[in-house]
């Protein structure tokens, strides 16, 4: 078969054929010349990457950005305006030329060096992929054993598997024994999958079901097997999974677009603004060159003004402090624009296992004779009741419980064990288990009935067994009595020496139909065929509430051990009862979930498990209710993807649903407008991880590849966990839009109070470019950084979720911009006019200029104190919920001062010393702002109150 056929279907196939169809031999392969052909028509069996950014590429992407090209072309006309001047008679008449240039340049060159850190971390999704190719490999060429290179097998290569390897391609199984294969990797199932190499199988049988076949990337937990390899390199399972992980286009984040939008208005906005500047002045002057550079160098410190240097720096930092407590919360954060991006999520599809439940099976209810008994308890811990009426009872009372239990510990391969904590001993430790979690609920519920494994193993020693299978689906054991209690006595049961016993667990439906009797208390009663109705029924409700029934029995063999026993004696078994046990929903589960429906966030459960166990955790944690739909794996891949579209945001559970079918989930609700965050752990995940707006990988069962794709690790696989690093969104978005507000509302102040200078005849810029920049990096920067450790609002988890597509400008950002703005040109204005009147009468006609720089510096600290909240007084906000601000500000005024007052920052910044009244005025005419906005506080509150 060549690359460019039709892909064969190889688990229909039996092993002769498909090595007739690979033109092979199964006892002496493939020889050399035929493999040199073969590589030269499939390739090397590796994974191929598609062309990606470079570093350069990233780094150069930086300086396409609209604000930081305008910032470059300002540095360029500024540097061409020194050299002119210092053309001119005077030169540059005493400053250090090209500084504003030199400063420009250097601001943007480290804003570009920013977005390149973050944008720089490199995809290795793919390269982690690769990890799980095998170096090495035993394979039969021209009849030989010999060890090639992974990437050097070909298809119809004839593989050799054995226990600890890796597989290192596609292939179908010729032969085989006891061959177990774990393929968590590729499917997320952490059980090993029994394979076989003599079934054929339907054309529809899903990945994980394919066990005829086996899979580059998973491991051979056990056995031997001999393979012929049919698909390599980009067609394996593996390859079609990075072919589509390289597909999934990564859309910019809402935190991005906005961004960007912003960007595109202030430019736009600078650029009408200095061009209408430039008009009015020359026409009020006329046409000459000095008046025409005084334009320029007004249009600069407008352009320099409009653009927020500091804000992608404050971004950074905000988005790096929402990391750290993201990591407190057990959440880490793999890309920074995901910390903003959460608070925009609309639904989050969650995997079941694990993540909303303990991943531990734990005994819920127990049915012997007519008796069913709740059982409490969580996790591995022995320490629980069984309750009837929910009332506890004695469970050595009820003689066929006890002999349940003795068959739950007798009758298992798993332990128990406690990993004792020092400091409060064997009581305090954590219990695990070594094993099958269904055989170590099965020993935990008998730990609760004070049944111990090592005391009833060592007095019952197992003498023979007949192992669980596939097609058994059950397992027995024989013990030899050494007496184990006065109840068995009592019972005519197992306590004498010459007594041997099988103890029998596994399907309920297979055992009862071996079964002659049942244990009714003391006594054994026939099974009627109501009574077998009964059980069955009850067997049917059990699993109808999601539970997992396992049903017991057990048989008094003769004092002589059968030489080869066989399931010919699993006849005429004396029935015990029911054993129900769910992986049991974490406790803090279920708050995290009100807590979404609170916060209008859906949860959707995806899940391998049952539907009726996908059901029952859904209902009991308040993710779906009584009737709603579940939709199958079954009918996901027979709905097309507009069918899929219009049902996606009606179905809260999926159940036997394949890892793959999550990125036609995701790909369905994100066309719906909704914004997704999907957990996943294996191989196959990752692509829907990618395509999510936030992907969620899990920090312990997940798989590196997963974790490579994501945006996010759970350090702990905790849905709760996804909740809080929700609520951190939010409230880092929150932050990002005050100090927006704030930065902005600054700059345009800034912008106007320039573009007023010479229209009201001042002649003259009132800022120079280099006094913009400490404004917006420092006076604004400062604050700005601590408005972004505000904690969270009271309501942040009991709203909806803002849309990730409206307007950075949307819910009154941009109005309030426009009119703190207006309200800081108008104050600054007036000072300016009066300290320009001031300055020209006390014979020094420049230090008009620093009493702006100083009034626009202080007001942006009233600011900052004002905009904590948007209702509340600052009088009425406690100080220590957020001090940073208080510290901001105090740090920034002197340094501010500091200007003014020492000499060298004196000359280097251009300003001049204020005497006592000049100052005053600068901070008399500041606190004007801040007393503003308190007065625009009271009058919202009233407006409210009005409307109720």
């Amino acid at each position: 078969m060549s690359p460019g056929e039709k892909e064969v279907a190889w688990h229909t196939l039996d092993a002769e054929k498909t090595v007739r169809r690979l033109e092979s031999d199964r006892d002496s392969g493939l020889t050399d010349a035929e493999v040199k052909k073969r590589l030269e028509t499939y390739g090397p069996n590796e994974l191929q990457e598609t062309g990606g950014r470079s570093a350069w590429q990233i780094l150069l992407d930086q300086f396409t950005n609209i604000m930081l090209l305008m910032l470059i072309g300002v540095a360029m006309i500024s540097g061409i305006v020194d050299l002119v001047k210092l053309q001119q008679p005077g030169g540059s008449g005493g400053e250090v030329p090209f500084k504003d240039t030199i400063a420009i340049l250097a601001i943007v060159i480290l804003n570009g060096v920013l977005g390149y850190l973050q944008e720089s971390r490199a995809e290795k999704a793919l390269a982690a992929l690769k990890r799980l190719s095998s170096p090495k490999v035993r394979i039969i060429r021209d009849r030989r054993t010999i060890e090639v290179s992974a990437k050097e097998l070909v298809p119809g290569d004839i593989m050799l598997l054995e226990a600890g390897v890796q597989v290192a391609a596609d292939g179908r199984l010729i032969e085989e024994s006891n061959l177990q294969i774990r393929e968590s990797a590729l499917t997320g199932e952490a059980e090993a999958v029994n394979k076989r190499s003599q079934l054929q199988l339907d054309e529809e049988t899903s990945l994980g079901d394919r066990i005829n076949l086996v899979f580059q990337g998973t491991e051979v937990v056990q056995g031997r097997a001999k393979v012929i390899v049919t698909n390599t390199g980009m067609q394996t399972e593996l390859g079609k999974i990075a072919a589509m992980l390289q597909g999934v286009e990564s859309e910019p984040t809402p935190l991005q677009q906005r961004m960007g939008q912003l960007g595109n208005v202030l430019v736009s906005g600078s650029l009408i603004l200095v061009a209408f500047v430039v008009a009015i002045g020359l026409f009020q002057s006329g046409w000459n060159l000095n008046r025409f550079i005084e334009l320029v160098e007004v249009s600069l410190s407008m352009a320099v003004a409009v653009v927020p240097e500091g804000l992608p720096a404050v971004i950074t930092v905000t988005l790096a402090l929402g990391t750290q407590r993201m990591v407190r919360r057990n959440a880490l954060i793999r890309k920074l624009p995901a910390v903003e991006t959460l608070g925009s999520v609309t639904t989050i599809c969650s995997d079941k296992t694990g993540t909303l439940t303990q991943n531990k099976m734990v005994v819920q209810e127990v049915a012997t004779g007519d008796v069913t008994f709740r059982v409490t308890g969580e996790g591995y811990t022995p320490k629980g009741d069984f309750q009837l009426d929910d009332r506890p009872v004695a469970s050595d009372r009820y003689p066929e419980l006890q002999t349940l239990l003795l068959a739950c510990v007798l009758c298992n391969d798993a332990e128990l064990q406690c990993q004792a904590d020092n400091t409060r001993g064997r009581e305090g430790g954590n219990w695990i288990i070594l094993g099958d979690p269904t055989e170590g609920a099965l020993l935990t519920l008998a730990g609760k009935g004070n049944i111990q494994k090592e005391s009833q193993t060592s007095q019952m020693p197992r003498v023979a067994e007949i192992p669980f299978s596939s097609e058994r689906k059950r397992m027995s054991v024989i013990c030899r009595g050494t007496g184990t209690g006065d109840w068995e006595a009592e019972a005519g049961e197992p306590g004498s020496s010459s007594v041997l016993v099988m103890y029998t667990k596994g399907s309920p439906e297979l055992i009862l139909e071996r079964c002659a009797s049942s244990q009714v208390g003391s006594d054994k009663v026939p099974l009627t065929e109501n009574r077998r109705r009964e059980i069955l029924d009850r067997n049917n409700q059990m699993a109808g509430r999601g539970l997992r029934v396992l049903g017991f029995a057990y048989k008094p063999l003769g004092a002589q051990t059968p030489a080869e026993p066989d399931e010919s004696i699993e006849q005429d078994l004396i029935w015990l009862g029911l054993v129900g046990m769910l992986d049991a929903p974490r406790p803090e589960v279920r708050e995290a979930v009100a807590k979404c429906k609170q916060a209008r966030i859906r949860t959707v459960m995806i899940t391998g498990d049952h539907q009726l166990t996908a059901k029952a955790i859904a209902y009991d944690l308040g993710i779906a209710n009584e009737g709603d739909r579940v939709l199958s794996g079954q009918e996901l891949q027979r709905l097309s993807q507009p069918e899929l579209e219009q049902v996606v945001e009606q179905v809260s559970i999926y159940a036997r649903v394949s890892p793959e079918h999550k990125l036609r989930i995701v790909q369905a609700l994100q066309t719906r407008g909704q914004f997704v965050a999907m957990t996943g752990d294996g191989v196959n995940d990752a692509p829907a991880l990618k395509q999510a707006d936030i992907g969620i990988a899990m920090g312990i069962t997940g798989t590196d590849v997963s974790k490579e794709a994501s945006d996010m690790v759970l350090l702990d696989d905790n849905f709760a966990t996804i909740v809080a690093a929700t609520e951190e969104g939010r409230v880092v978005y929150t932050n990002i839009r005050r100090f927006i507000k704030y930065i902005l509302g600054s700059n345009i102040g800034e912008v106007l109070t320039i573009a007023a200078a010479p229209i009201i005849g001042l002649g003259d810029v009132p800022l120079t470019p280099l006094q913009i920049l400490w404004m917006n990096l420092v006076t604004d920067g400062v604050p700005a950084l601590a408005l972004a450790v505000e904690p969270a609002e009271p309501n942040v988890m009991k709203r909806p979720p803002f849309s990730p597509r409206e307007s950075i400008f949307a819910r009154g950002l941009g109005s309030y911009m426009v009119r703190i703005g207006l309200v800081f040109s108008i104050l600054t204005i007036a000072m300016m006019w009066w300290a320009y009147q001031h300055a020209h009468m006390s014979g020094d006609p420049n230090r008009w200029k620093t009493m702006v720089f100083t009034t626009l510096c202080l007001a942006q600290m009233g600011h900052a104190i004002a905009i904590r909240s948007n209702t509340q007084l600052t009088i009425e906000l406690n100080p220590l919920t957020n001090p940073f601000v208080w510290g901001a500000v105090i740090l920034t005024t002197i340094l501010q001062l500091m200007l003014i007052y020492v000499p060298p920052l004196r000359a280097f910044f251009g300003t001049q010393a204020l005497d006592g009244l000049e100052l005053a005025i600068c901070v008399g005419f500041s606190m004007l702002m801040f007393v503003w906005i308190e007065l625009e506080k009271l009058f919202i509150r009233r407006r409210t109150a009005g409307r109720v």
